[in-house]
């Protein structure tokens, strides 16, 4: 754990369950920054964000896109008429969307997405959507969800708005396996090959590619999340009647194959089969992953929360690689989705949900770990202290499910601590 001596901060109280729990300053993206990859997802979809010019400014430094290449994402900006009162908001709300809709009709599905300002605080999103929504149904469907920094924090962007789609989704009596979570195209599709090849003859995946393509749902639909951060949207599934498939997350071989085997177990695929299917990429995620355990094994690291996938990746890196977890924060702890992911955890690991940043901040000091993954506000104080720091968004935006990745998401964990033994003098 954390290394003790004159510096080392006491020991931080937990709950009686094992979990530090803290509450105080954050340092995290707001759910916004969502938008960046669900845009590319669902191809005929537009994000309209209300909100500020900040929130144009982050959406478009964040996707790297100018405005002139027409993205699918976009901000109706609050100007100074809005907050004096000298214009109606829905009313200059239903001018903006006729305006982008008869510019875009390719867009089959719009998201008016809320943002922090006050405004659009007292702004009736839903009602302006189902408002919207008779006007330009059935041609385009228009949902909202929040991705406010005070309700969201960074990958909850995505799990409010898939949570907004699934009361949306058609009933389905058809027995079929659901991966919920965006993925990146060329992981979805390696995903589909595995399951055609153990015999699972219907998988659909939630969000679909296109608006029209989103699967159905009832009680014969079985769910496996492919992201831990989905937790109001595994209950909007549940209320619906599908089921979860309590599983390890499919980052490295191990988290691949449990993954899979969950799925398989669901749809009574024989253990010859599932072996005969999984065992030729799990050998080569193994050699992939062996190029890069001398580099990790032994090595210690600390994850300040920020984007939910930390408590499946620590699991991967102490479990896989032989890293030592010196603290795993995260923004939130669902058990539920989790239960797999803790209890494959080494013994003792200290947990913390929330986050106190200058306690979290002290704790680094004083531990000193090998590895820091933190957000980009924190990465640069803390490389000045002498701490190597990995980039949590960096871990979001790259692909690093499933067995072929593997040895890529063990390398970018590995590519800090290469360029600090480069630059060491």
């Amino acid at each position: 754990m954390s290394g003790a001596g004159p510096n080392a901060c006491a020991a931080p109280p937990v709950g009686a369950d094992g979990i530090l729990r803290e509450r105080g300053q954050r340092e995290v993206f707001c759910g916004l920054t969502g938008i960046i990859w669900l845009h590319r997802k669902i191809q005929d979809a537009f994000f309209l964000v209300v909100g500020s010019r900040t929130c144009a400014h982050l959406l478009q430094s964040a996707a790297g896109v100018m405005v002139f290449a027409e993205p699918r994402f976009g901000t109706a900006i609050i100007e100074e008429k809005d907050l004096a009162g000298l214009a109606d908001a829905n009313e200059e709300l239903d001018r903006v969307v006729t305006r982008l809709l008869a510019r875009r009709p390719d867009i089959r599905m719009l998201f008016l997405v809320g943002s922090c300002p006050s405004e659009v605080i007292k702004l009736d999103l839903s009602r302006a959507a189902q408002r919207l929504n008779q006007r330009f149904a059935p041609n385009c469907h228009v949902l909202n969800y929040s991705g406010s920094g005070i309700e969201t924090t960074f990958t909850q962007g995505e799990d409010a708005c898939l949570a907004a789609l699934v009361p949306e989704l058609p009933f389905s009596d058809a027995r079929q396996l659901m991966v919920v979570g965006s993925l990146p195209d060329v992981v979805e599709d390696q995903f589909l090959r595995l399951f055609a090849d153990l015999g699972i003859e219907k998988v659909v995946s939630l969000p679909a590619r296109r608006a029209g393509a989103m699967p159905g749902v009832g009680p014969n639909t079985r769910y496996l999340l492919a992201q831990p951060f989905l937790a109001e949207t595994g209950t909007a599934l549940d209320k619906r009647g599908a089921v979860h498939l309590s599983a390890l997350f499919p980052f490295g071989a191990e988290g691949t194959t449990a993954w899979l085997h969950a799925a398989a177990q669901a749809f009574g695929v024989s253990e010859d089969r599932f072996e005969m299917v999984t065992a030729p990429p799990r050998e080569r995620a193994r050699k992939a992953l062996a190029a890069h355990r001398d580099k990790l094994a032994g090595k210690r690291i600390f994850f300040l929360p920020d984007s939910q996938l930390e408590v499946p990746l620590a699991r991967f890196l102490a479990g896989e690689l032989g890293m030592g977890l010196v603290e795993v924060g995260t923004p939130y702890l669902h058990k539920g989705h989790l239960i797999d992911e803790l209890a494959a955890l080494p013994p003792g690991t200290l947990i913390s949900e929330g986050q106190d940043v200058e306690k979290q901040l002290d704790r680094v000091q004083a531990s000193r770990p090998d590895l820091t993954v933190c957000g980009l506000g924190l990465a640069n104080p803390l490389e000045k202290t002498g701490l190597s720091t990995k980039w949590a968004i960096e871990l979001v935006f790259s692909p690093i499910h499933g067995y072929e990745q593997a040895g890529d998401l063990a390398e970018l964990f590995a590519r800090p601590l290469n360029r600090r033994d480069l630059l060491r003098v």
